[in-house]
């Protein structure tokens, strides 16, 4: 289909688009007005992570076309926990824990959006963060059940497959997560009455609740409103976006050094370079096109070009160039760089071993002790072939090394 507005012609040309409700209206509608859009994230963290990367730019091209984007934190939901393709219950957060990841979290969005200075109204495309629990936790629950639930068919909620998941495979599926998706549909129409959103998204897993406010908003309301889903994100081969041997890619420096970030972009798969440069950068689609076309050296300084790009856009420019730096030393010179990961040792030596676990390589001790015996384990560029090497740190820091990509410096204490 062929989009007049520049949103959708924006989100199909870069791989945003699963599915949509009523395109050719809500193409209209783009075209001819700002659409305020919103997407919800659960402060169930400090930060999100790589995961969530998809969606925050979904809200950024929406500001980029000249839109609104509404960052939804549920604090009221994340009390509950959403049951979206889990395997088994989340755990339920307290009040304190919530607004301090709600408030980590913010800082993330202020690099990917732009928001009104603090104090100010903001003009009509300037984003705004909202937190549903301004209206859920003053909910009353028989006038919500008579007003509201009584739109809502449980046989309907049972065919999604988010909850058939849980149940087929006779796991717990609490009362508390089953209301998440009618508190969903809620927030939808809340909002479209609050802010005149128009526009809920969301990754491919939402789209059960997303048709469900659409719907409430249609019967409560009588309001016309969409919904816009993006495909699940895997790897070209077929893994998870965002899952490494080390565990989640942190969006927050405070959970991930930016060597760390930078790397894991530097190490997409050949095949995925040009995708993920369309879908986690702003460069133009001209330049994308022949950067995924080289090959052999070619295609992995366009994996630089893509690092440097998201990294420069989640961490700042600076981050970027001092990774990219450190990156060239490591590997094209043998020095170390000061952003690699790094380890304190306070009394002068440690364990290839414990190293290897220190710096984030390897989850266990058994784990190391297999990568040293596979030859995976190098100390300044040595390989290491004895899991019982005490490792001496004086004044030079020590690289130590796991496989071909993951670097990190060994650093004497006080």
């Amino acid at each position: 289909m062929t989009y007049q507005s520049d949103l959708l012609s924006t989100l199909a040309s870069r791989g945003y688009i699963h599915q949509l409700t009523d395109a050719t209206a809500l193409d209209a509608l783009a075209a001819k007005q700002v659409v305020p859009g919103y997407i919800g994230f659960d402060p169930t963290a400090p930060s999100l992570h790589v995961g969530s990367l998809v969606q925050i730019m979904l809200l950024r091209r929406l500001q980029q076309t000249g839109h609104k984007p509404i960052v939804l934190m549920g604090g009221g939901t994340g009390k509950i926990g959403d049951p979206s393709f889990k395997d088994e219950a989340r755990k339920l957060l307290g009040e304190d824990g919530i607004k301090a990841n709600v408030a980590s979290i913010k800082r993330i969005f202020e690099r990917f959006l732009t928001f009104a200075p603090e104090g100010e109204t903001g003009g009509p495309t300037d984003a705004v963060m909202v937190d549903n629990a301004d209206w859920l936790d003053a909910l009353e629950y028989i006038p919500f059940l008579r007003d509201v639930g009584q739109h809502f068919s449980v046989n309907r909620m049972l065919s999604f497959d988010s909850v058939k998941l849980r149940l087929d495979r006779e796991q717990s599926l609490s009362f508390l997560e089953f209301n998440y998706m009618i508190l969903q549909a809620y927030d939808f129409m809340e909002l479209s009455r609050r802010m005149g959103c128009r526009l809920q998204m969301g990754g491919s897993d939402q789209w059960g609740n997303i048709v469900n406010g659409i719907e409430l908003s249609r019967r409560m309301d009588g309001t016309e409103v969409f919904g816009v889903t993006t495909p699940l994100i895997t790897t070209a081969d077929g893994g998870k976006m965002g899952k490494t041997m080390s565990g989640a890619v942190w969006l927050h420096e405070d959970q991930l050094p930016h060597f760390d970030y930078w790397q894991f972009w530097r190490n997409t798969d050949d095949r995925d370079v040009g995708r993920f440069m369309r879908l986690f950068t702003d460069l133009p689609l001209d330049q994308i096109a022949e950067l995924e076309a080289r090959e052999g050296a070619g295609i992995n300084e366009a994996k630089k070009i893509l690092a440097n790009e998201a990294t420069a856009m989640c961490r700042g420019r600076d981050a970027a160039d001092q990774a990219a730096e450190t990156a060239r030393r490591t590997f094209e010179e043998g020095g170390s760089g000061a952003a690699l990961p790094s380890a304190t040792v306070s009394d002068g030596s440690i364990g290839i071993v414990d190293a290897l676990v220190a710096l984030g390589f390897a989850k266990s001790k058994g784990e190391a002790r297999r990568l040293v015996a596979g030859g995976g384990a190098r100390v300044n560029g040595e390989r290491i072939d004895d899991d019982t090497l005490a490792i001496a740190v004086t004044g030079e820091p020590v690289r130590v090394s796991a496989g071909k990509k993951n670097h990190g410096l060994l650093i004497l204490g006080q």
